[in-house]
């Protein structure tokens, strides 16, 4: 009688566990996401997360766990969204996050990741202090993973697609760096002032300007008192205003580089087709395969919300599968498990091959650059539409130069 006792049990308890394995395993996975909803760059980052988000689950989720998307609009405030991540966290009980397209909201976001201890990943801040930070306090920072180019690798593909595909064409051998002032644009434009001599293109001017700036006539006309054949730009919180206004003043020079708001398909209406002609580079663009996930992606992201994402949805898409897939290898939401498994992304999306460089690198935790990994797209706007000038493998079409920059073509 006591065998049998014991037996039963013994079988109880075993069941208890099951049971409680089967519900642990079936507890949702739980991504907080903290963006600029009303922002031109920044609203796609939601939208791509759930749109990520709603194909895993109905592909059965992460072993059999679904993932519950929490998102608030930290409205371009550092502020706003550091009080969102404290409630993400000890509220909404998110196991990651998901922040931002702006280098001051990541930057101060990054000490409370690492005293709340919750893997943190920016689809589309740039500053090289982001991953800097990594690797100077690995120990403290590594929560933090740079899911987007740092502005020194931007900075790179700008020279890169600008040797290729500009300095020939164009018959360019000088450019003015136009820059706003930000934490992102003052490593980007370092970088510009190394590796634009290196493409074939001496700097002849560099403005920098405040983001509340309403009139760029003056701006304008020290460019074109420095006769750049082409303005280089890093531009991303502010982008209708000067972009209308090199339209309207017929601004007789090739204006490309980063243009944040440029990536957005609703770049047209918001500039009333001032964007028209404007070269920028994207890490990819609507109707370019840089791999079998970009156009389908692409498409559906159009069906469901009426226009193409901007480059920080497509970082954001991606970002939420590579932390499905890590969730998977590591078998656990835990922290540390999971940013060890965070840290062995090798994952094909829509933007190309994406690593991460390691905490021996100086960039810890960004995304690595170059051939055979990401890389970029140099676009342009044409008729309304964002069409694909560079690397020639996967162009879509051909630079067609406004008549004020044509008439002064040599």
């Amino acid at each position: 009688m006591v065998l049998k006792v014991g037996r039963s049990v013994s079988a109880a308890l075993v069941a208890t566990v099951a049971l409680h394995a089967t519900a642990q395993a079936a507890d949702p996975i739980r991504i907080g996401v903290i963006a600029e909803a009303s922002s031109v760059a920044g609203a796609s980052i939601p939208q791509a997360v759930q749109l990520a988000a709603d194909e895993i689950n109905a592909k059965g989720g992460v072993d059999g766990r679904m993932i519950q998307v929490v998102t608030y609009d930290d409205k371009s405030s550092a502020a706003d969204a550091v009080r969102a991540l404290q409630r993400v966290v000890s509220e909404d009980k998110v196991q990651v996050v998901i922040a931002s397209y702006i280098s001051e909201v990541v930057l101060a976001l990054m000490p409370w990741a690492a005293r709340l201890k919750v893997p943190l990943i920016t689809p589309g801040a740039a500053s090289n202090e982001i991953s800097v930070n990594v690797h100077k306090d690995y120990a403290r920072n590594k929560y933090v993973f740079h899911g987007y180019l740092t502005s020194h690798a931007l900075a790179q593909a700008v020279c890169d697609s600008a040797k290729d595909a500009l300095v020939g064409l164009l018959n360019a051998k000088t450019a003015a760096i136009m820059s706003e002032d930000a934490a992102w644009t003052r490593p980007l434009d370092a970088a510009f002032q190394e590796c634009l001599p290196k493409a074939g293109l001496k700097v002849v001017e560099h403005v920098r300007f405040s983001p509340d700036t309403g009139d760029f006539t003056p701006i304008y006309n020290k460019i074109e008192a420095a006769k750049p054949d082409l303005i280089v730009t890093g531009i991303a919180h502010v982008g209708v205003q000067p972009t209308v206004q090199w339209q309207n003043q017929k601004v007789p020079i090739a204006m490309t580089g980063i243009s944040g708001q440029a990536t957005s398909s609703t770049f047209w209406a918001n500039t009333n087709g001032g964007t028209e002609g404007v070269l920028f580079d994207s890490v990819a663009l609507p109707d370019v395969a840089l791999t079998e996930k970009t156009i389908p992606f692409t498409q559906t992201f159009v069906k469901k919300y009426g226009g193409a994402p901007s480059y920080a949805g497509y970082m954001a898409y991606d970002a939420t599968y590579y932390t499905a897939e890590a969730i998977k290898r590591a078998g656990s939401t835990e922290a540390d498990k999971l940013v060890e498994a965070l840290e062995k992304t090798d994952y094909t999306g829509t933007v190309g091959r994406i690593t991460f460089y390691g905490k021996d690198d100086a960039f810890t935790h960004s995304i690595q650059y170059g051939k055979g990994l990401m890389t970029s797209v140099l676009g342009q706007w044409q008729s309304g539409k964002q069409v694909a000038i560079w690397p020639e493998n996967v162009a879509t079409g051909k630079i067609i130069l406004p008549p004020a920059v044509k008439a002064t073509v040599r």
